[in-house]
């Protein structure tokens, strides 16, 4: 579970500590890479501050469409290595939540949710929520009926 929660702080993290260090290196520079060519630190920075126009404004989503996918790889990777990962639909939670985070980002443009605009931090974080629960319940599906 540790190389899993170092993965959520940065992606490659938990490979380092599972001793794959060619995979790790990979993962923080397609990390790092994505970021700064999302500009996805100032659009976090924008977004923490409520100033979500400006956020969709500075946010190069040709760029951080690629993020999701990397993020939850990197933790699914980890997760796998550390030896959790045994379950064959152990992937499912992982797979989702790239998925559901990636679709929140598309409409994050122009979605709103009780009358508010999210933007491109906010609406993929929660769209975590039932990417993870729709992993986790076809996961348990899938084990019931093998």
């Amino acid at each position: 579970m540790e190389k899993l929660l170092w993965s959520i702080a940065l992606p490659g993290f938990g490979q380092l500590l599972n001793g794959k260090y060619i995979k790790a290196i990979v993962f923080i520079f397609l990390e790092l890479f994505i970021n700064i060519q999302g500009n996805f630190n100032t659009v976090i920075l924008l977004s923490f501050h409520g100033k979500i126009e400006e956020a969709i404004q500075q946010t190069n989503y040709g760029w951080l469409m690629f993020y999701p996918c990397l993020y939850f790889f990197a933790m699914w990777d980890a997760y796998r290595d550390d030896g959790r990962g045994k379950d064959r639909y152990a992937f499912l939670p992982f797979v989702f939540a790239a998925y559901f985070v990636t679709i929140g980002l598309i409409y994050s443009t122009n979605l709103k949710l009780f009358g508010v605009l999210f933007g491109p931090v906010w609406l993929p974080m929660l769209s975590v929520i039932p990417g993870v629960v729709i992993g986790l319940f076809l996961k348990g599906l899938f084990r019931n009926t093998s």
